[in-house]
């Protein structure tokens, strides 16, 4: 199997769309589907069968199942069963970081060879050092899958920590090198589309090629727009894996198919 890098490469050659698959309980009243982990997975079912042959990429947010306990786990490994039998690269969206044994837990979980969860790359916090995890990196290089470290993300609150300085860089720039230093390639970074780069301290990637892969949430009803993506990113804009959720599926699943065909003729 070819590494991540090529892997998301080739599924952004079809598009760089990532539709998120966040089934919280007012996105499942949109789908006419109960709160419970039994209408998480049907909204997210329809959501996949969409998508199939359409965008090669899915980011399901798993807090959404998790606060179902064990029901909304086994709902999402059937999820992730049949994200696979379509074919779409799956992030998963968990925000993980640790140190040590507990990290391996984690890096088990969603990256192991006979594990359920099994994922084309996570998110991650690397607020513990990026250090702390490489080797996590490494299950993920195993199975050819790879990592997003949150850098620049797109919540307000952001800022008050990730352009803190450390000598001239900011947090949000040591995130960056660290991606590159324990990823080769298949680590990336998130970097929502609504912040302002130079404020992070790193809109130096507009005009230098940024070299790894970047999920950008922020489109769609957080105001960025899909059509603006090559001016927000400028030269990093082909690294950019551009996720959009609500405003694809808030029309509900009847919407799905012109919703996804609609922003893939933004970008």
């Amino acid at each position: 199997m070819a590494s991540f890098s090529v892997r998301l490469t080739k599924a952004m050659e079809q598009s760089r769309l990532c539709v998120g698959i966040d089934p919280s309980e007012s996105e499942l009243s949109n789908f006419g589907l109960p709160d419970t982990a039994i209408g998480a997975r049907d909204y997210a079912l329809r959501i996949i069968d969409a998508c199939e042959s359409r965008v090669g990429i899915i980011k399901p947010q798993i807090a959404y199942f998790e606060r179902f306990g064990s029901a909304g786990y086994l709902a999402l490994e059937e999820v992730y069963t049949t994200a696979r039998a379509a074919s779409l690269m799956i992030i998963s969206d968990v925000k993980r970081g640790d140190i040590g044994s507990t990290l391996i837990g984690y890096a088990q979980a969603w990256f192991g060879d006979d594990s359920p969860l099994r994922s084309d790359a996570m998110t991650l916090s690397p607020y513990m050092g990026t250090g702390s995890l490489r080797e996590l990196m490494g299950y993920a290089k195993d199975i050819n899958a790879g990592i997003f470290l949150l850098a620049a993300t797109s919540n307000p609150e952001a800022e008050e920590l990730q352009t803190a300085k450390s000598g001239k860089a900011t947090v949000s720039q040591l995130v960056i090198e660290g991606a590159k230093e324990i990823g080769n390639k298949d680590a990336g970074v998130v970097i929502g589309a609504t912040q302002d780069l130079a404020t992070f301290g790193i809109d130096w990637i507009r005009t230098k090629d940024i070299e790894i892969p970047i999920l950008a949430p922020g489109f769609g009803f957080q105001g960025a727009k899909l059509s603006d993506l090559k001016d927000i990113f400028g030269a990093s804009a082909n690294r950019v894996v551009a996720n959009v959720s609500r405003a694809i599926t808030s029309q509900g699943s009847s919407q799905l198919v012109q919703e996804i065909d609609r922003a893939k003729l933004e970008l």
